[in-house]
């Protein structure tokens, strides 16, 4: 069960990198229009916003590579809770589809983590 969760962490991390990217390099470009189904007129009024957002899913990202990479369960624990608290509150707020995108990823690695023995 360990290379599982490692596997669906990392994936989780690698997701937080490409919204990083989608969101502070390809806002205003096709790919990102077409992501965020964005007209270029708000992309553009927004860019500003989503780049700042991009910023903290690098954060997240970085805390799950961190806490992989030093062997800190709690960490990586605790980001991964934050990813479903995002992913929660994106579905509420935005769009359902982010749930799916974005915390059942999370809550997957969550639950292989704990099946893994101390």
């Amino acid at each position: 069960m360990y290379w599982t969760a490692l596997i669906l962490t990392l994936l989780v991390a690698l997701l937080h990198v490409y919204f990083l990217v989608l969101e502070m390099f390809l806002w205003t470009k096709p790919l990102g229009l077409k992501t965020f189904r964005n007209t270029p007129e708000k992309a553009e009024t927004t860019r500003v916003l989503a780049a700042n957002q991009g910023l903290y899913n690098g954060f997240l990202a970085a805390g799950l590579f961190w806490g992989l990479f030093d062997h800190l369960p709690m960490l990586v624990n605790f980001m991964l809770g934050c990813v479903i608290v995002a992913g929660c509150y994106g579905a509420y707020s935005v769009n359902k589809r982010i749930f799916f995108i974005q915390a059942v990823p999370a809550l997957l690695a969550v639950a292989a983590w704990w099946m893994v023995p101390a």
